[in-house]
């Protein structure tokens, strides 16, 4: 019976590889799926894209503001859209407020 101790050895020695091929990276998966298997936890690898459950997809924006106000309840490709043809105004009739604007959300 194969031990998780030799399974860990056996990765350590892959990952220890200077130039590893696609057989050691074959190998490498091959003992990490077997360990998982055999010894693995129910504890599952946090590697999704999705959003945390807790998390909303569009949360609300909260400020005191007339502007924050009036985009209550608005979804945020609604409200970007606005913006848009906003900050193409602001280009047109004042190209310093709109630079301004600009290197604020550069960072």
């Amino acid at each position: 019976m194969i031990t998780e101790q030799d399974l860990q050895e056996a990765i350590a020695e892959c990952e220890g590889q200077r130039n590893p091929n696609s057989n050691t990276c074959i190998k490498l998966a091959a003992f990490y799926i077997i360990k998982d298997h055999l010894f693995g936890t129910d504890e599952k690898p946090v590697y999704s894209f999705a959003l945390p459950p807790t998390q909303k997809e569009d949360p609300e924006y909260e400020s005191d503001t007339e502007f924050a106000q009036a985009i209550k309840g608005l979804k945020f490709n609604e409200v970007m859209e606005i913006m848009d043809d906003l900050m193409s105004t602001i280009q047109i009739i004042n190209p310093r407020l709109y630079d301004g604007v600009m290197r604020r959300i550069a960072g």
